[in-house]
Protein backbone atom coordinates (compact mmCIF):
# COMPACT_ATOMS: atom_id res chain seq x y z
CA UNK A 1 0.00 0.00 0.00
CA UNK A 2 1.06 3.52 -0.97
CA UNK A 3 1.06 6.62 1.70
CA UNK A 4 -1.08 9.13 0.18
CA UNK A 5 -0.87 12.73 1.42
CA UNK A 6 -3.37 14.98 1.69
CA UNK A 7 -1.20 18.23 0.25
CA UNK A 8 0.83 17.89 -2.73
CA UNK A 9 3.02 20.70 -5.09
CA UNK A 10 1.61 21.77 -8.20
CA UNK A 11 1.38 24.35 -10.80
CA UNK A 12 -2.16 26.57 -10.59
CA UNK A 13 -3.65 29.24 -12.16
CA UNK A 14 -6.80 30.99 -11.96
CA UNK A 15 -7.61 32.35 -15.20
CA UNK A 16 -6.53 32.56 -18.60
CA UNK A 17 -3.10 33.82 -18.52
CA UNK A 18 -3.11 34.31 -15.02
CA UNK A 19 -0.11 33.76 -12.62
CA UNK A 20 1.51 30.41 -12.94
CA UNK A 21 1.66 29.38 -9.01
CA UNK A 22 3.61 26.66 -7.96
CA UNK A 23 2.05 26.01 -4.64
CA UNK A 24 0.32 23.09 -2.36
CA UNK A 25 -3.24 21.79 -2.99
CA UNK A 26 -5.17 19.07 -1.80
CA UNK A 27 -4.47 15.66 -3.10
CA UNK A 28 -8.37 14.80 -4.97
CA UNK A 29 -10.46 12.02 -4.04
CA UNK A 30 -10.97 9.50 -6.67
CA UNK A 31 -14.36 9.01 -7.66
CA UNK A 32 -16.11 5.70 -7.96
CA UNK A 33 -14.59 5.28 -11.45
CA UNK A 34 -11.41 6.93 -11.14
CA UNK A 35 -7.85 5.86 -10.88
CA UNK A 36 -5.64 8.18 -8.45
CA UNK A 37 -2.67 7.94 -9.84
CA UNK A 38 1.02 8.87 -8.66
CA UNK A 39 1.75 11.39 -11.75
CA UNK A 40 6.29 10.70 -11.72
CA UNK A 41 6.77 12.85 -15.16
CA UNK A 42 4.77 14.95 -16.98
CA UNK A 43 4.78 15.76 -20.76
CA UNK A 44 4.56 19.53 -21.60
CA UNK A 45 2.48 19.71 -25.32
CA UNK A 46 1.66 23.15 -27.30
CA UNK A 47 -1.71 22.41 -25.61
CA UNK A 48 -1.03 23.37 -22.30
CA UNK A 49 0.50 26.85 -23.58
CA UNK A 50 -2.50 26.90 -25.81
CA UNK A 51 -5.15 26.13 -22.53
CA UNK A 52 -3.31 28.53 -20.14
CA UNK A 53 -3.60 31.42 -22.80
CA UNK A 54 -7.44 30.89 -23.28
CA UNK A 55 -6.29 30.16 -27.59
CA UNK A 56 -8.64 27.17 -27.90
CA UNK A 57 -12.68 27.26 -28.29
CA UNK A 58 -12.96 25.05 -25.23
CA UNK A 59 -14.48 25.38 -21.84
CA UNK A 60 -12.37 25.64 -18.72
CA UNK A 61 -12.58 25.10 -15.47
CA UNK A 62 -10.60 27.18 -12.72
CA UNK A 63 -8.90 27.23 -10.76
CA UNK A 64 -7.05 25.12 -13.48
CA UNK A 65 -4.13 22.12 -13.00
CA UNK A 66 -3.19 22.04 -16.47
CA UNK A 67 -1.39 18.86 -17.87
CA UNK A 68 -2.33 16.00 -19.93
CA UNK A 69 0.61 13.89 -20.57
CA UNK A 70 1.01 12.17 -17.22
CA UNK A 71 2.50 9.00 -16.82
CA UNK A 72 3.00 7.32 -12.96
CA UNK A 73 1.73 4.57 -10.71
CA UNK A 74 -2.11 4.10 -9.39
CA UNK A 75 -1.75 4.28 -5.51
CA UNK A 76 -5.75 4.30 -5.05
CA UNK A 77 -9.01 3.81 -6.57
CA UNK A 78 -13.02 4.28 -6.43
CA UNK A 79 -15.26 1.26 -5.21
CA UNK A 80 -16.30 0.02 -8.83
CA UNK A 81 -13.29 0.14 -10.51
CA UNK A 82 -11.91 -2.99 -11.89
CA UNK A 83 -9.05 -4.34 -13.52
CA UNK A 84 -6.51 -2.33 -12.07
CA UNK A 85 -4.02 -2.89 -9.50
CA UNK A 86 -2.40 -0.52 -6.83
CA UNK A 87 1.15 -0.33 -8.30
CA UNK A 88 -0.09 -0.81 -12.26
CA UNK A 89 1.68 1.80 -14.49
CA UNK A 90 -1.10 3.94 -15.79
CA UNK A 91 -1.15 6.61 -17.86
CA UNK A 92 -3.21 10.08 -18.01
CA UNK A 93 -4.39 11.06 -21.29
CA UNK A 94 -6.05 14.29 -22.94
CA UNK A 95 -9.08 12.18 -22.71
CA UNK A 96 -9.80 12.11 -19.04
CA UNK A 97 -13.49 10.26 -20.07
CA UNK A 98 -16.25 10.12 -22.10
CA UNK A 99 -19.68 8.57 -21.69
CA UNK A 100 -19.16 5.51 -24.12
CA UNK A 101 -23.03 5.24 -24.92
CA UNK A 102 -23.39 8.18 -26.99
CA UNK A 103 -23.35 7.36 -30.99
CA UNK A 104 -19.19 8.79 -31.43
CA UNK A 105 -18.62 6.38 -28.66
CA UNK A 106 -20.22 3.36 -29.52
CA UNK A 107 -17.81 3.64 -33.11
CA UNK A 108 -14.37 4.03 -31.02
CA UNK A 109 -14.39 8.21 -31.95
CA UNK A 110 -14.53 8.70 -27.63
CA UNK A 111 -12.77 12.12 -28.50
CA UNK A 112 -15.50 13.87 -29.85
CA UNK A 113 -18.02 12.68 -27.39
CA UNK A 114 -20.52 15.26 -25.78
CA UNK A 115 -19.65 15.02 -22.88
CA UNK A 116 -16.03 14.76 -22.64
CA UNK A 117 -14.00 15.71 -19.75
CA UNK A 118 -10.14 17.13 -20.53
CA UNK A 119 -7.28 16.40 -18.69
CA UNK A 120 -5.92 20.05 -17.92
CA UNK A 121 -8.51 21.76 -19.42
CA UNK A 122 -12.33 20.75 -17.59
CA UNK A 123 -10.23 18.42 -15.26
CA UNK A 124 -7.33 18.94 -13.12
CA UNK A 125 -4.66 17.81 -15.01
CA UNK A 126 -1.08 16.27 -14.78
CA UNK A 127 0.56 19.28 -13.34
CA UNK A 128 0.32 17.81 -10.44
CA UNK A 129 2.10 15.13 -8.10
CA UNK A 130 -1.47 13.24 -7.68
CA UNK A 131 -3.94 13.38 -10.38
CA UNK A 132 -7.60 11.66 -11.16
CA UNK A 133 -8.51 9.55 -14.23
CA UNK A 134 -11.22 7.35 -15.29
CA UNK A 135 -10.16 3.77 -15.11
CA UNK A 136 -11.49 3.41 -18.53
CA UNK A 137 -9.95 5.48 -20.47
CA UNK A 138 -6.48 5.87 -18.66
CA UNK A 139 -3.57 4.32 -20.71
CA UNK A 140 -2.03 1.01 -19.49
CA UNK A 141 1.52 1.25 -19.31
CA UNK A 142 3.97 -2.07 -18.78
CA UNK A 143 5.27 -2.81 -15.53
CA UNK A 144 9.25 -1.69 -16.36
CA UNK A 145 8.81 0.86 -18.98
CA UNK A 146 10.82 4.42 -18.54
CA UNK A 147 7.74 6.60 -17.17
CA UNK A 148 9.82 9.76 -18.41
CA UNK A 149 10.36 8.86 -21.95
CA UNK A 150 6.66 7.42 -22.55
CA UNK A 151 5.21 10.70 -21.04
CA UNK A 152 4.77 12.61 -24.17
CA UNK A 153 3.32 9.54 -26.06
CA UNK A 154 0.37 9.83 -24.42
CA UNK A 155 -0.54 12.98 -26.10
CA UNK A 156 1.79 13.67 -28.58
CA UNK A 157 2.34 10.18 -29.61
CA UNK A 158 -0.75 9.09 -29.33
CA UNK A 159 -2.17 12.15 -31.68
CA UNK A 160 0.44 11.68 -34.24
CA UNK A 161 0.22 8.01 -34.73
CA UNK A 162 -3.61 8.40 -35.21
CA UNK A 163 -2.87 11.33 -37.61
CA UNK A 164 -0.72 8.90 -39.64
CA UNK A 165 -3.79 6.17 -39.55
CA UNK A 166 -5.92 8.94 -40.89
CA UNK A 167 -4.04 9.44 -43.81
CA UNK A 168 -4.74 5.95 -44.91
CA UNK A 169 -1.15 6.07 -46.68
CA UNK A 170 0.45 2.49 -47.62
CA UNK A 171 4.35 1.27 -46.73
CA UNK A 172 6.83 3.39 -49.38
CA UNK A 173 4.36 6.28 -49.84
CA UNK A 174 5.94 10.12 -49.59
CA UNK A 175 4.12 11.82 -46.09
CA UNK A 176 5.20 15.50 -45.31
CA UNK A 177 5.38 16.48 -41.58
CA UNK A 178 4.65 20.36 -41.43
CA UNK A 179 6.57 21.26 -38.13
CA UNK A 180 8.62 18.17 -37.77
CA UNK A 181 11.42 19.10 -35.24
CA UNK A 182 8.65 19.90 -31.89
CA UNK A 183 8.01 17.50 -29.96
CA UNK A 184 4.43 16.39 -31.89
CA UNK A 185 6.41 16.08 -35.17
CA UNK A 186 9.32 14.44 -34.04
CA UNK A 187 7.44 11.44 -32.85
CA UNK A 188 5.35 11.77 -35.94
CA UNK A 189 8.48 10.62 -38.08
CA UNK A 190 9.28 8.20 -36.23
CA UNK A 191 6.27 6.43 -36.14
CA UNK A 192 5.94 7.35 -40.03
CA UNK A 193 8.99 5.71 -40.87
CA UNK A 194 7.90 2.32 -38.23
CA UNK A 195 5.23 2.22 -40.56
CA UNK A 196 6.93 2.11 -43.74
CA UNK A 197 6.73 5.88 -45.08
CA UNK A 198 9.14 7.93 -46.88
CA UNK A 199 9.53 10.96 -44.35
CA UNK A 200 9.89 14.55 -46.05
CA UNK A 201 9.86 16.67 -43.19
CA UNK A 202 9.81 20.72 -43.14
CA UNK A 203 11.01 23.19 -40.50
CA UNK A 204 13.37 25.76 -40.12
CA UNK A 205 16.95 25.92 -39.36
CA UNK A 206 20.18 23.74 -39.68
CA UNK A 207 19.53 22.07 -35.90
CA UNK A 208 16.62 21.53 -37.08
CA UNK A 209 17.39 19.58 -40.11
CA UNK A 210 20.14 17.50 -38.96
CA UNK A 211 17.67 16.96 -35.40
CA UNK A 212 14.81 15.71 -37.85
CA UNK A 213 17.68 13.39 -39.96
CA UNK A 214 18.32 11.79 -36.85
CA UNK A 215 14.88 10.72 -36.47
CA UNK A 216 14.92 8.83 -40.22
CA UNK A 217 13.51 11.20 -42.58
CA UNK A 218 14.61 11.18 -45.40
CA UNK A 219 14.60 14.62 -46.87
CA UNK A 220 14.53 18.07 -45.40
CA UNK A 221 13.24 21.37 -46.43
CA UNK A 222 14.49 24.43 -44.63
CA UNK A 223 11.49 26.93 -44.86
CA UNK A 224 13.97 29.98 -43.78
CA UNK A 225 15.85 29.12 -46.78
CA UNK A 226 13.36 27.37 -49.45
CA UNK A 227 11.67 30.31 -51.53
CA UNK A 228 9.43 28.16 -53.03
CA UNK A 229 8.00 25.66 -50.63
CA UNK A 230 5.73 24.06 -53.24
CA UNK A 231 7.45 23.48 -55.76
CA UNK A 232 10.47 21.92 -53.72
CA UNK A 233 8.00 19.07 -51.87
CA UNK A 234 6.13 18.48 -55.15
CA UNK A 235 9.90 18.00 -56.85
CA UNK A 236 11.52 16.11 -54.13
CA UNK A 237 8.05 13.65 -53.75
CA UNK A 238 7.83 13.09 -57.85
CA UNK A 239 4.31 15.19 -57.66
CA UNK A 240 3.45 15.78 -53.68
CA UNK A 241 3.37 13.80 -50.79
CA UNK A 242 0.68 11.04 -50.43
CA UNK A 243 -0.09 12.36 -47.14
CA UNK A 244 0.86 15.67 -44.89
CA UNK A 245 0.82 15.46 -41.10
CA UNK A 246 0.25 19.24 -40.41
CA UNK A 247 1.28 19.52 -36.91
CA UNK A 248 2.90 23.23 -37.54
CA UNK A 249 1.17 26.38 -35.66
CA UNK A 250 1.84 27.96 -38.92
CA UNK A 251 -1.54 28.94 -40.93
CA UNK A 252 0.56 29.80 -44.36
CA UNK A 253 2.47 26.22 -43.39
CA UNK A 254 -1.09 24.95 -43.07
CA UNK A 255 -2.33 26.57 -46.30
CA UNK A 256 0.94 25.43 -49.13
CA UNK A 257 0.30 22.23 -47.67
CA UNK A 258 -3.24 22.20 -49.60
CA UNK A 259 -1.03 23.03 -52.26
CA UNK A 260 1.69 20.59 -52.48
CA UNK A 261 -0.30 17.22 -51.98
CA UNK A 262 -0.46 14.76 -54.38
CA UNK A 263 -3.67 13.94 -56.38
CA UNK A 264 -5.80 11.68 -53.96
CA UNK A 265 -3.85 12.58 -51.17
CA UNK A 266 -4.85 13.59 -47.96
CA UNK A 267 -3.85 16.60 -45.89
CA UNK A 268 -4.45 15.99 -42.24
CA UNK A 269 -4.87 19.14 -39.80
CA UNK A 270 -3.25 18.59 -36.22
CA UNK A 271 -1.55 21.86 -34.87
CA UNK A 272 -4.09 24.25 -33.29
CA UNK A 273 -2.68 27.82 -34.30
CA UNK A 274 -5.32 30.38 -32.68
CA UNK A 275 -7.97 31.65 -35.17
CA UNK A 276 -6.03 30.03 -38.32
CA UNK A 277 -8.16 28.65 -41.38
CA UNK A 278 -7.38 26.37 -44.46
CA UNK A 279 -8.00 27.63 -47.75
CA UNK A 280 -8.28 25.04 -51.31
CA UNK A 281 -9.63 26.19 -54.68
CA UNK A 282 -12.87 24.31 -55.11
CA UNK A 283 -11.17 23.67 -58.34
CA UNK A 284 -8.13 22.73 -57.35
CA UNK A 285 -9.67 19.87 -54.90
CA UNK A 286 -11.95 18.74 -56.75
CA UNK A 287 -9.67 18.24 -60.17
CA UNK A 288 -7.34 16.74 -57.87
CA UNK A 289 -9.20 14.92 -55.78
CA UNK A 290 -7.73 15.02 -52.76
CA UNK A 291 -9.07 15.23 -49.15
CA UNK A 292 -8.50 17.60 -46.07
CA UNK A 293 -9.26 15.60 -42.55
CA UNK A 294 -9.03 16.84 -38.86
CA UNK A 295 -7.83 14.18 -36.33
CA UNK A 296 -8.01 14.67 -32.47
CA UNK A 297 -6.60 12.28 -30.07
CA UNK A 298 -6.46 8.79 -30.90
CA UNK A 299 -9.10 6.07 -28.85
CA UNK A 300 -8.10 3.49 -26.59
CA UNK A 301 -7.08 0.81 -29.13
CA UNK A 302 -4.94 3.60 -30.98
CA UNK A 303 -3.21 4.12 -27.32
CA UNK A 304 -2.46 0.73 -26.36
CA UNK A 305 -0.95 0.67 -30.23
CA UNK A 306 1.03 3.37 -29.66
CA UNK A 307 2.83 2.71 -26.31
CA UNK A 308 3.46 -0.72 -27.64
CA UNK A 309 5.17 0.75 -30.51
CA UNK A 310 7.28 2.75 -27.66
CA UNK A 311 7.89 -0.47 -25.74
CA UNK A 312 9.16 -2.44 -28.55
CA UNK A 313 11.65 0.29 -28.95
CA UNK A 314 10.56 1.71 -32.38
CA UNK A 315 10.43 4.83 -30.73
CA UNK A 316 12.78 7.06 -28.89
CA UNK A 317 11.02 9.96 -27.80
CA UNK A 318 13.47 12.97 -27.48
CA UNK A 319 13.10 14.46 -23.96
CA UNK A 320 14.51 16.49 -21.73
CA UNK A 321 13.66 16.54 -17.95
CA UNK A 322 13.45 19.46 -16.04
CA UNK A 323 11.24 20.42 -12.95
CA UNK A 324 7.69 20.60 -12.59
CA UNK A 325 8.36 24.19 -10.84
CA UNK A 326 10.07 25.18 -13.89
CA UNK A 327 7.29 25.14 -15.99
CA UNK A 328 6.77 28.65 -16.46
CA UNK A 329 10.02 29.19 -18.37
CA UNK A 330 9.33 25.77 -20.73
CA UNK A 331 6.13 27.75 -22.27
CA UNK A 332 8.44 30.57 -22.92
CA UNK A 333 10.23 28.47 -24.95
CA UNK A 334 7.51 26.57 -26.15
CA UNK A 335 5.74 30.37 -27.46
CA UNK A 336 9.68 31.15 -29.18
CA UNK A 337 9.68 28.11 -31.29
CA UNK A 338 12.73 27.12 -29.45
CA UNK A 339 11.85 23.24 -28.32
CA UNK A 340 13.65 20.80 -30.08
CA UNK A 341 12.08 17.17 -29.07
CA UNK A 342 9.70 17.42 -25.85
CA UNK A 343 9.97 18.80 -22.26
CA UNK A 344 9.22 16.37 -19.22
CA UNK A 345 8.52 18.03 -16.34
CA UNK A 346 9.90 16.02 -12.85
CA UNK A 347 6.62 16.51 -10.22
CA UNK A 348 8.93 15.75 -7.22
CA UNK A 349 10.86 19.07 -8.05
Amino acid sequence: MYSIPTTQKAIVFESNNGKLEYKDIPVPKPKPNELLINVKYSGVCHSDLHIWKGDLPLPYKFPLVGGHEGAGVVVGMGENVKDWKIGDYAGIKWLNSSCMNCEYCQQGAESVCDTLDLSGCTHDGTFQQYATADATQAARIPAGTDLASVAPILCAGITTYKALITAELMPGQWVAVSGAGGGLGSLAIQYAVAMGYRVLAIDGGEDKGKFVKSLGAEEYIDFTKEKDIVGAVQKITNGGPHGVINVSTSEAAINQSAQYIRKLGKVVLVGLPGGSKITAPVFTMVGKSFQIRGTNVGNRKDTAEAIDFFTRGLIKCPIKVVGLSELPEVFKLIEAGKILGRYVVDSSK
